[in-house]
């Protein structure tokens, strides 16, 4: 389970501010509603992706207990 800022919060700063978790968490949450996003929505979503790319990907080095994707429970 998530936990950290809501949705609300983080609508206040800019996407550099937000944490890798931050971006991996709600970049996956907005992905599985991409068919019923609205505009504005997809605009969030887009920016995220955005803010991912920049950073280079949210890829880390696998270790023996976890693998190679952000987490972010």
């Amino acid at each position: 389970m998530y936990v950290g800022r809501d949705m609300t919060e983080l609508s206040m700063k800019p996407k550099q501010a937000w944490t890798n978790k931050e971006l991996a968490f709600f970049h996956h949450s907005l992905q599985q509603m991409t068919p019923y996003l609205n505009a504005e929505g997809t605009t969030i979503h887009r920016e995220i992706i955005q803010e991912i790319e920049h950073r280079g990907g949210l890829k880390k080095e696998a270790t023996p207990v976890l693998g190679t994707k952000e987490q972010y429970d």
